[in-house]
């Protein structure tokens, strides 16, 4: 099978365009609103918040910058 470098090169160029389309869009000030929700929180489930850290700590010795240390031994 012999390379085609148009096709390449247009495919190339088709992919390139296509990932320069989605882009960033700057929000408007009246979804702000609809953006700032409490549902939109990451942290709005403390308890859930508490458990998955607990399962970093255990498994991956991951804490996510809540200060705690340990050298993975599990003896802290």
């Amino acid at each position: 099978m012999r390379l085609n470098w148009t096709k390449l090169f247009l495919l190339t160029m088709a992919v390139v365009l296509l990932g320069l389309q989605t882009g960033c869009e700057s929000v408007k000030p009246w979804q702000r609103k609809t953006l700032a929700d409490y549902t939109m929180r990451g942290d709005r489930d403390p308890i859930g918040d508490g458990i998955a850290e607990h399962i970093f700590f255990s498994r991956e010795m991951a804490a996510g910058g809540k200060g705690v240390g340990g050298g993975g031994c599990g003896c802290n």
